[in-house]
C-alpha cells in the first residue's frame, strides 16, 4: 500500500506484520498491518495530524437537499468526476462535515477509481439549521435507512457501500445490526466508539479533555443556533454549565430525542451489541491507541459476525493512520486500505 521504504526498525517501528495486533479481550489479527511514520507515532499526534496539519484534499462538489418523511432534511454533497459508477456514502463524525479532511480524502479516492462518492450530514451539519428541535445523536438510524431506501428506488442496480467515522461508524455498525440483509454491498467503519458510556468516561481524563472541550463548545453553538425550536424539549438554561459528553447527554441529547437520560442513551445506541446481527460484508479499523475510548470498549471475537472483518492496530489515534517518511509527504492509510476492501464488492 506505500510502495515508498520507509525507516524501520531504528525508528520502533514493527517491521514484522503481526507484531502488535493483538489485545488481551480478541485474537484478531489483520493480514494488512499499519506501520506509523517514525515522526507520527504517538496517538494525539495521529489523531490532530490530519485535522490541524493536512492540506486540504481538493474535490468539487455538488449538494441535493434530501426532504425526509417527518418533515426535515438531510443534506448531501456528491463528487462531480463521475455521472454513473458504484455509489460510495460517507457518514461523518460528531460535528462532522463534507468539509472534514478525512471525508475529502475518501471522497478523492472514491473518484479516482471511477465511484461517485457523497456525504450524508446528519442533521444540522450541514451549515444550515435543521428544521424540527432534534437533531443527530450516535444511535440515530432513521435518516440512512432512508437514504438507503431512496438511492435503491432511484438506481436498484447500481452498487453501493457505505464507510463510516467515529460517531458516523456507530450509527452505521448500528444500523446493519437493526436491518440485517440489505441492498448495499459493502460497508467500512473506523474508530469506532462502541461503547458509548465507555468513551464519554474516557474523554473525561488527560489530554482527551482537550478534544471534549473543543467538540461540546461545537456542540453547544450548534444548538445556540436553533434554540427557538427547542423550548419545550430542554430546560437548562446555562449551556455554559455543560462542560462533559455526560453532562451535555444528560440535558440535551436525551430529552431532545426521547432518552430517558445519558445512561438510557448510551445503553440503547451503543452499537457493539449489534455486531452479531450484521449480515452485509463489513470491515471495522481500529487502534488500540485510540484517545477517545480504552481498550475495554474493544469487541471480543466471539461478538462479531462472520461478515464482519476486524482490523486491529496498535498505532493510529482517531481516525488518523498516518504513514509516510516526512512530515512533508504524510500518507493517509485509510485512504488506500478502505478503497481496496471496497473494491471487490464494488464491480458492476
Amino acid at each position: 500500500m506505500n510502495n515508498e521504504k520507509e525507516p524501520n526498525d531504528r525508528h520502533g517501528i514493527e517491521s514484522t506484520p503481526h507484531a502488535s495486533l493483538l489485545t488481551p479481550n480478541t485474537s484478531l489479527i489483520t493480514p494488512y498491518p499499519f506501520r506509523p511514520s517514525w515522526w507520527c507515532r504517538n496517538a494525539h499526534f495521529q489523531t490532530l495530524w490530519p485535522t490541524l496539519a493536512r492540506r486540504r484534499p481538493v474535490v468539487s462538489l455538488r449538494r441535493e437537499r434530501l426532504e425526509l418523511p417527518d418533515g426535515d432534511f438531510v443534506d448531501l454533497d456528491w463528487t462531480t468526476g463521475n455521472a454513473r459508477g458504484p455509489i460510495v456514502i460517507l457518514l461523518h463524525g460528531l460535528e462532522g462535515s463534507s468539509n472534514s479532511n478525512y471525508a475529502l480524502g475518501m471522497l478523492r479516492a472514491a473518484e479516482e477509481r471511477g465511484w461517485r462518492g457523497t456525504v450524508m450530514h446528519f442533521r444540522n451539519c450541514s451549515g444550515e439549521p435543521n428544521r424540527l428541535a432534534r437533531s443527530y445523536h450516535s444511535g440515530e438510524t432513521g435518516d440512512i435507512a432512508f437514504l438507503i431506501e431512496t438511492l435503491a428506488r432511484r438506481e436498484p442496480k447500481t452498487p453501493v457501500a457505505i464507510v463510516g467515522y467515529s460517531l458516523g461508524g456507530n450509527v452505521l455498525l448500528k444500523w446493519l445490526g437493526e436491518t440485517g440483509p440489505t441492498s448495499i454491498r459493502v460497508a467500512v467503519a473506523v474508530s469506532v466508539p462502541f461503547m458509548l458510556a465507555d468513551c464519554a468516561a474516557r474523554m473525561e481524563r488527560g489530554f482527551s479533555r482537550v478534544y471534549q472541550w473543543d467538540l461540546v463548545r461545537r456542540l453547544k453553538h450548534s444548538i445556540e443556533t436553533k434554540r427557538r425550536r427547542m423550548a419545550r424539549a430542554i430546560h437548562i438554561t446555562d449551556l455554559s454549565a455543560l462542560r462533559t459528553f455526560r453532562e451535555f447527554d444528560e440535558h440535551i441529547t436525551a430529552p431532545l430525542h426521547g432518552f430517558a437520560g445519558a445512561d438510557d442513551y448510551y445503553a440503547r445506541s451503543s452499537s457493539r451489541q449489534y455486531l452479531r446481527r450484521i449480515a452485509v460484508p463489513t470491515l471495522i479499523v481500529h487502534s488500540r491507541d485510540d484517545p477517545f475510548m480504552t481498550e475495554a470498549a474493544i469487541p471480543a471475537a466471539s461478538e462479531l459476525s462472520p461478515a464482519i472483518a476486524f482490523e486491529l492496530h496498535s498505532h493510529g489515534g482517531h481516525v488518523g493512520f498516518v504513514s509516510g517518511a516526512w512530515p512533508w509527504r504524510a500518507r493517509y492509510w485509510l485512504e488506500q486500505r478502505i478503497p481496496d476492501f471496497l473494491l471487490p464488492h464494488l464491480r458492476l
